[in-house]
């Protein structure tokens, strides 16, 4: 197949490209975009550039200022405050949504997961434990088939992925997260849609002031 990218598809590639370096952080939160500096890097005119940059500021990732340019988008913590409590009461609608729907290969596959989860926790990597909450995450979401409600959960984890902090990285959060999980999995099995409900809604909060604390701690570092 030929590797070129049809020129309509253009400015969409390159929003993915931008996308996936914001997320990397090679584009660090609060830098200015030098857009003659990725074009000629991409070898594109800025028109598509441009067009592209408007997309990634409709998902928030980007701020264009009138006559100063564009901005990879600085995440703060009232941002995460914000978010949090959305993004929990989305996500926990879907995971009620997701037990009426859901059968029993489903819930033996989201079973595997979370074994991969505790075999992740027992032995400290956290790398692959955040892979495998992600894939947890992902597949609740989709089993919840509503495509509105992944639509926006989608857009707002595109924000936080700006946040350079990882609540996993806290001392007892992969712990503590494990539990957390194993609550979402026993009330899928017994088909509890509010509990779940409650359980995955608790869980993102608990993710923020996992963070919260993160963020003292640094505070108090930087301070010292």
């Amino acid at each position: 197949m030929s590797a070129r990218i049809a020129p309509t598809a253009l400015y969409q590639e390159v929003a993915e490209r931008l996308r996936q370096r914001i997320f990397a952080h090679e584009l660090l939160p609060g830098t200015w975009v030098d857009e003659q500096k990725l074009a000629e890097q991409y070898g594109i005119s800025r028109t598509p550039l441009r067009e592209a940059l408007k997309v990634l500021a409709s998902e928030g990732l980007v701020v264009l200022k009138p006559r100063r340019g564009c901005y990879v988008t600085e995440i703060s913590p009232q941002d995460l405050d914000d978010i949090f409590p959305l993004i929990a009461l989305l996500e926990g609608r879907c995971a009620a949504e997701a037990t009426a729907k859901m059968g029993p290969a489903d819930l033996e596959q989201l079973t595997a997961i979370h074994e991969r989860l505790e075999l992740s926790a027992r032995e400290a990597r956290i790398a692959d434990f955040f892979e495998a909450n992600q894939e947890f995450h992902k597949i609740i979401q989709e089993l919840a088939n509503n495509r509105w409600l992944l639509q926006v959960i989608q857009d707002l984890r595109k924000v936080l992925k700006l946040s350079r902090l990882h609540s996993l990285s806290l001392e007892g959060r992969l712990q503590q997260s494990l539990e957390e999980h194993r609550a979402i999995l026993a009330a899928l099995k017994a088909g509890d849609a509010s509990r779940v409900e409650k359980a995955m809604h608790d869980h993102l909060l608990s993710g923020r002031e996992a963070l919260a604390k993160m963020q003292e701690h640094q505070a108090a570092t930087k301070a010292a």
